[in-house]
């Protein structure tokens, strides 16, 4: 990578999320493949997003030096190395976008020696259908145009909604693990059906488009939820058999607790990384 060369943004970490991000953006038209370098320790990743999308990649961590923003797409627990290895080379005004799970602004804020214009999201998987939630929280220095910048980048794959960083945890809970709930439902349901003599292709068809279908009219109604349920809950017929069961089973106090116990653990992970 030639001293000389600069990019609009420098990608540390290509993982899947990551892939996910830059395909938006190059879809969108947001960035062009000329625009982008990426940096991972894996040489299969770098030459896959290189070869696949046409961006730029490095094989080290030196992006910082060509790049006015960077985007931390690594596991939480290698920030530490990754802030050691970049801090002399972030700029004092570039924008540092971390998608790093758990850990907070203020620890990459210490680890960059307090350069930097940060500002962290908690992204979610659907994004790599474009269909994806952002939280977005300005962390130290963070300018008005740096998180209108960092919405519109997330924005090319799903929505985005700004979040005070004291909340986040409660983000991470509902949005950033919540997909995760989804497909367990979906699970059970598939398991129900095959039980009852499906195929377990017919169930999968049957459950996901149910639920995609009804997730599509809870967000084009903007109805409550309990309003769209009471709807189809008609007086001693099936609905109203299997929401007795599941009240029967405490199923929605497990289910506040389920999303509860993830923020806990958002926490907690925060606390690891506070300082």
């Amino acid at each position: 990578m030639s001293k000389e060369v600069t990019y609009e943004l420098g990608v540390i970490g290509a993982g899947n999320m990551a892939e996910a991000i830059i395909k938006a953006e190059l879809h969108s038209g947001f960035l062009q493949p000329h625009e982008i370098v990426v940096a991972d320790v894996r040489q299969e990743r770098r030459q896959k997003l290189a070869s696949e999308l046409g961006v730029a990649w490095a094989a080290d961590n030196l992006v910082p030096a060509h790049c006015p923003r960077i985007l931390l797409s690594v596991k939480p627990q290698n920030i530490d190395e990754v802030l050691a290895e970049i801090a002399d080379l972030v700029d004092g005004d570039a924008l540092v976008i971390s998608i790093c799970a758990g850990v907070p602004t203020s620890h990459i804020d210490t680890g960059l020696g307090g350069k930097g214009h940060i500002v962290r999201v908690m992204p979610n998987t659907p994004m790599l259908v474009g269909a994806g939630m952002s939280g977005i929280a300005a962390g130290p220095r963070a300018t008005d145009d740096d998180v209108q910048w960092t919405e519109e980048l997330f924005a090319t794959s799903g929505k985005t909604v700004p979040v005070d960083e004291c909340l986040m945890d409660a983000v991470t809970a509902v949005s950033g693990t919540g997909p995760a709930y989804f497909f367990y439902l979906i699970e059970a349901m598939i398991d129900a059906g095959t039980a009852e003599g499906l195929s377990y292709e017919f169930a999968y068809q049957l459950a996901v488009q149910t639920c995609a279908g009804a997730a599509k009219l809870l967000a084009d109604t903007g109805r409550r939820p309990e309003d769209l349920r009471a709807q189809v809950t008609s007086p001693n017929g099936t609905t109203q058999r299997a929401i007795e069961t599941l009240d029967a089973a405490n199923t929605k106090d497990t289910w506040v607790a389920a999303v509860r116990a993830a923020a806990q653990r958002s926490r907690e992970l925060g606390d690891q990384h506070a300082k």
